[in-house]
């Protein structure tokens, strides 16, 4: 499927407009030490070396994941033979991989350092902005570690990016590519994270955007999507409504949808999770990843990030074993995965991890089959299991996760539990949101204790419930 293209003449608007919050009827029709690893502060103003990319890497065309038929570099997300999804291929003939990792190690503080294995002919106009993602903290967990009895954890803190999640790369890649293809305004269907990422680097780069979100989102995602200026509509209905329609929108506007005709790039951002992962482990792999999954696209392009540099010879080992992480509420790809099916039952998402909450994930089947064939699984967790997840995680690292975090370390918990960790293994489990985001996911944990202002009143009071507590275990 070819979507409208942007109009040819159009120059790039400049500035965002306004924001407005509007709702729309429910369109289903019914109501309502390593590289950086404790590094925090990891974005800089650079000046991008621009032109093409010698020995590199470079974007050839537009292929089908089902078919194979091939399609040019231009806005579409969809196989007009069988519908099936189109991804990036790239023509690997020029790799130089010592060159590669110099240019690598050579490159910015953030994601553009891996622009060669981007979908990009030539590098991305030379930007002066913090904007940049990318370099976020790879952590040891030495306490959250022996906590699970594991023998060697690492935490990827994907919440160190400029608005606080994963979609921070994504964005990027797609905004690039949108700019590229002559599009003056974005836009995108989201659960929360990928609005505040939209919003912030279009209004970064001067285009207009508009924002799709179920009404019912967390209120401070809508409000750091508002603060940039876009236009933020919100959908009666689940994500998966908010989708259709923009898919629908996709055919009648001349917009960049980054999720939907701009998927291929856009997903190819993701990729950089990998990349930093390995780069970050001193160019090694890890034996076991553990992901959350919402439509699949992060967990499958994790697989073909460490693929690629696998094929490319930047690195040597084998794909390390994936375990993907879902909601309880919203498992439609765990529940697949523990029935033995090839694809997945769309479900209605009832779960506080509003970010995974997509029902019909388009990624489910690739997910499904990159667990099956590496020896992960893909599990699930309660509600109540997600936030002792989030607990549980703060309490051992000082990193605090929204819910899709909490999930992750949920799933974790249960992996290690039943077994399925050798300590021998070297794991990486990744967190993609910033636990302010989903502030009522805690809010019954919380605990003031509030006393006269006295040495007496705090000791009697604090140190003596402490004292009793302490007695009492």
């Amino acid at each position: 499927m070819k979507p409208r293209q942007p109009p040819k003449a159009r120059a790039p608007r400049e500035g965002a407009n306004s924001t407005r919050y509007e709702s729309l009827e429910d369109v289903s029709g019914s109501p309502g030490g390593p590289l950086l690893a404790n590094q925090a502060e990891v974005f800089f103003e650079v000046e991008m070396e621009t032109g093409t990319k010698p020995g590199a890497s470079a974007p050839s065309e537009l292929r089908c994941k089902e078919c194979g038929s091939v399609y040019p570099l231009d806005a579409r997300y969809a196989c007009e033979e069988c519908f099936g999804p189109l991804e990036v291929a790239y023509d690997h003939s020029g790799l130089d991989p010592a060159e590669s990792r110099r240019r690598i190690q050579a490159g910015s503080h953030g994601i553009w350092r891996y622009a060669d294995f981007l979908p990009f002919a030539e590098r991305p106009p030379a930007t002066r902005t913090a904007l940049e993602p990318g370099l976020t903290p790879l952590v040891r967990a030495d306490r959250l570690a022996d906590r699970l009895d594991i023998g060697e954890l690492w935490i990827k803190n994907d919440a160190a990016n400029p608005t606080h999640s994963f979609k921070d790369r994504v964005v990027a890649v797609a905004i690039a590519k949108a700019r590229e293809l002559g599009f003056d305004t974005v836009a995108c269907a989201s659960t929360g994270n990928l609005a505040n990422a939209v919003a912030a680097h279009a209004a970064a780069a001067g285009l207009r955007s508009y924002v799709f979100v179920p009404a019912d989102l967390e209120e401070q995602k809508l409000l750091g999507t508002a603060v940039y200026g876009t236009t933020l509509v919100g959908v009666r209905g689940s994500y998966d409504d908010v989708n259709r329609l923009c898919t629908e929108l996709c055919e009648s506007r001349p917009w960049a949808f980054v999720n939907v005709n701009l998927r291929p790039y856009y997903a190819e951002g993701s990729k950089t999770l990998a990349f930093e992962t390995i780069e970050q482990l001193g160019w090694k792999l890890p034996d076991r990843i553990v992901c959350p999954i919402a439509s699949g696209s992060l967990f499958t392009r994790l697989g073909r990030g460490i693929r690629d540099w696998l094929d490319f010879g930047l690195v040597e080992g084998e794909l390390p074993a994936f375990n993907g992480a879902q909601a309880a509420g919203c498992s439609p790809v765990a529940e697949a995965f523990a029935n033995g099916w090839d694809a997945c039952q769309p479900q209605r998402p009832a779960t506080i991890a509003k970010s995974l909450a997509i029902g019909n994930p388009a990624d489910g089947p690739y997910a499904l089959e990159l667990a099956r064939a590496t020896g992960g699984a893909i599990d699930s967790v309660d509600d109540d299991e997600i936030r002792a997840g989030i607990r549980l995680l703060a309490e051992t690292t000082g990193i605090f996760t929204e819910t899709a975090g909490g999930v992750t370390i949920a799933v974790l918990a249960k992996l290690a539990e039943r077994g399925g960790i050798d300590r021998s293994e070297r794991v990486v489990a990744y967190i993609t949101g910033e636990g302010l985001k989903t502030l009522d996911a805690v809010r019954d944990d919380f605990a003031l204790q509030t006393i006269a202002p006295t040495a007496d009143a705090f000791a009697a009071e604090v140190e003596g419930r402490d004292l009793a507590a302490a007695t009492a275990r």
